[in-house]
């Protein structure tokens, strides 16, 4: 087996981590595997020697029409960078890739197999109107049941692809993303970033829509408790926006727009509570990620991977109380409030989480779900 692993870049997010996770475990175990980019940027480790190949050197700002008509083109150049390194199974992550890898295997007589990675929801994902998301909501109709492989890395990822994209159950796997459980065990905190007389929040993922970090910064304001604090990592389109709604909120003491950091564990470690106000995910490293930090949720029910990692049994339109943290609605404000309430006051309960939390995230070692990966491949050869 010769792998190619498709991904538009190495930045920063949860994907291009995933990627970095199973580049160094094929390293590991003598897996001859090529990476092919359409951007620059390598933010994660990647195994010495690695053969980088780029489709393209785009830039991240490019039109996202212009990204559309491409994929033809780009689709072609792929079909015989495949057949030029003799990949055998072509693996992309993230959906332009995947139409690419798709449409590729159209364009060449060499036959190569197409494993697709589906690693969001996709019907939210692109619920929102305009062009874009048209485009990949027909794209992913029409083309991804065209693969020998899709993994979706959580059930409601993989049920919304059959019910809503008619896409066959049987060539859908489902592998949970993993988490370096042995990197994070071996990071200290760092306690120079927060005050321990307050109260400190803190959240990860990219600044975009359906991260909705804007609930957050709401939630702060709407609060008005002068002991919390709520810092936010991460980059992305609406910087500015989030800056005027911070300076419109008068939260500047309260709510910190931290950027891009590659060791976020140290300040997850040194924290007392991860928020997530997502509308939708895939399924949200992230919160493993605060779990092995020891750090108790507080996270919006989206759809999909919330409630399959904190093994919710019942859910409502209130706060829904599980062993590891605490579930909200998404989009709801006000109960993102009086969760951040419940743990201020119940400080006991958050020490069971971070308990809980340590125990439960052992299931998505990294070592143990990057096996399960590459036999899942493998069982298509």
């Amino acid at each position: 087996m010769k792998l190619g692993i498709f991904i538009y870049s190495l930045s920063g997010g949860g994907a291009e981590r995933q990627t970095s996770y199973i580049l160094s475990y094929c390293h590991k175990h003598n897996i001859e595997t090529h990476l092919i980019l359409m951007n620059t940027t390598i933010k994660y480790d990647i195994p010495e020697g690695l053969q980088v190949h780029y489709l393209e050197k785009s830039e991240v700002t490019e039109n996202g029409l212009l990204k559309a008509i491409k994929i033809p083109y780009l689709a072609y150049k792929y079909s015989k960078l495949v057949k030029k390194l003799n990949i055998t199974h072509s693996v992309s992550l993230l959906v332009r890739p995947n139409f690419i890898n798709l449409i590729a295997s159209q364009f060449t007589h060499y036959n190569f197999k197409v494993i697709s990675n589906e690693l969001a929801f996709p019907s939210l994902q692109y619920s929102y109107k305009g062009f874009q998301s048209i485009f990949n909501k027909t794209l992913i109709k029409t083309l991804y049941k065209e693969s020998d492989l899709i993994i979706a890395n959580s059930n409601g990822n993989a049920n919304d692809l059959i019910d809503n994209f008619k896409v066959p159950s049987s060539i859908i796997k489902v592998v949970y993303n993993p988490i370096d459980l042995d990197k994070i065990k071996s990071i200290e905190a760092s306690t120079s970033l927060f005050d321990t007389e307050n109260f400190n929040l803190i959240t990860l993922g990219r600044l975009d829509r359906g991260k909705n970090h804007e609930m957050l910064i709401r939630a702060v304001h709407k609060l008005q408790n002068p002991k919390v604090r709520l810092y936010i990592f991460g980059v992305g389109e609406l910087q500015q926006e989030l800056e005027i709604l911070i300076q419109e909120l008068k939260v500047n003491e309260a709510v910190k727009l931290m950027g891009f950091n590659p060791n976020p564990y140290q300040f997850l470690k040194a924290a007392d509570l991860f928020v997530f106000g997502s509308n939708h995910e895939g399924f949200p490293n992230v919160l493993l990620e605060a779990m092995a930090c020891g750090l108790p949720i507080l996270s919006t029910n989206c759809q999909s991977g919330p409630s399959e990692i904190m093994e919710l049994n019942t859910d409502k339109n209130d706060l829904m109380i599980t062993d590891y943290g605490i579930l909200v609605p998404i989009k709801n404000v006000n109960l993102m409030v009086k969760g951040m309430n419940y743990f201020i006051n119940n400080k006991s309960y958050a020490q069971n989480c971070r308990i809980n939390s340590l125990k439960r995230v052992k299931d998505f070692g990294k070592n143990r779900i990057l096996e399960k990966y590459i036999n899942t491949i493998k069982s298509i050869a």
